[in-house]
């Protein structure tokens, strides 16, 4: 059986305790658009927020998980430590040190980080994210921002950039990056910046921002205690269901635990766990965002998976009334 290399990041799903709050930052903050605003479909009882390009082009989504009673996040090994966003150039990243500020928002200075400027922040729930230019980039394309976003086009996220594991045991995980997902390691790099770990830098696909894993080991802290403002998963593109369906007899011949074949209306996705404990997807690049609502109105109403419409009533009375129309 031969497979298609994987296409690079799909999706991060994160965690909040306060779905408006969290829409007002990465809308009228980040400038993100949400481009659906549908339910845990694990949990029909908590939102789950979709924020991406102006039509949620796979690699480009953030989305959340609305836990309303969620702890504080205690931050340690065997977790996605870093979630980080593609900006166009390097004068970006100016304009969102400017932006930051202007919004009383947590951030370090601009940095040269793995030979890329970059500039961390964190959202109001202590979320671990980076801006990383794409001046000197080469490989998968980004997205395309909203032009109706407060966010000027020039300077928008264009979608995922590196996504950091930090685990206590990275040669486990270095084995199912490239001898079962097909990764390549790049390289081992030292940060330009003082305190930071070497990181070890996997790609796939057409390389770049967009398709690269860091990992870092740290044997000196506990294993993360996640809440509010960690990362619940990360999520790699598959280009189709049929390729999708490869992958869940690869995982099996590999003897990986799998959740094989599940349906997600938006996409199709496969769940497993690489050895350190961290929550890895697979999932397709289409149907999208479009099937059921206009390009026009993404994001502004519940919208509900076909086979959870008979529930509608019994699933809004559940969750708390969140404007998204404005």
């Amino acid at each position: 059986m031969t497979l298609k290399p994987l296409l690079g990041q799909h999706h991060v799903s994160a965690i909040t305790a306060n779905a408006k709050e969290n829409y007002r930052f990465y809308t009228k903050v980040l400038g993100l658009r949400l481009v659906k605003k549908s339910i845990n479909q694990d949990d029909t009882s908590v939102y789950h927020l979709f924020y991406a390009d102006e039509r949620g082009n796979p690699g480009t989504d953030l989305t959340f998980f609305e836990i309303p009673n969620a702890g504080q996040t205690y931050p340690g090994t065997n977790s996605i430590s870093l979630t980080s966003l593609r900006v166009a150039n390097d004068e970006s990243l100016l304009y969102w040190k400017n932006r930051l500020d202007e919004h009383q928002v947590e951030h370090e200075e601009i940095k040269t980080k793995y030979g890329r400027k970059t500039l961390a922040f964190r959202d109001f729930e202590g979320q671990r994210l980076e801006f990383i230019s794409d001046e000197t980039n080469q490989g998968v394309a980004g997205g395309k921002p909203w032009d109706k976003s407060p966010v000027p086009v020039e300077h928008g996220i264009i979608g995922l950039g590196p996504v950091k594991l930090t685990v206590a045991r990275p040669e486990i995980t270095a084995k199912v990056l490239t001898e079962i997902m097909g990764y390549r390691e790049k390289e081992s790099i030292q940060s330009d910046s003082e305190g930071e770990s070497p990181l070890r830098v996997f790609e796939t696909g057409e390389g770049g921002t967009g398709t690269e894993i860091y990992l870092e080991e740290k044997t000196d802290v506990k294993r993360e205690r996640p809440g509010r403002g960690s990362v619940h998963h990360v999520a790699f593109r598959v280009e189709t269901e049929e390729e999708l369906r490869k992958w869940v007899d690869h995982l099996k011949s590999a003897r990986i635990a799998n959740s094989g074949f599940v349906e997600r209306y938006y996409f199709r996705s496969l769940y497993f766990r690489e050895p350190n404990g961290i929550l890895f997807e697979l999932a397709t690049d289409g149907p999208g965002f479009e099937g059921d609502e206009p390009y026009e109105s993404l994001g502004e109403n519940l919208a509900l998976p076909p086979y959870f419409e008979n529930q509608r009533a019994e699933i809004e009375a559940k969750l708390k009334p969140l404007n998204t129309k404005e």
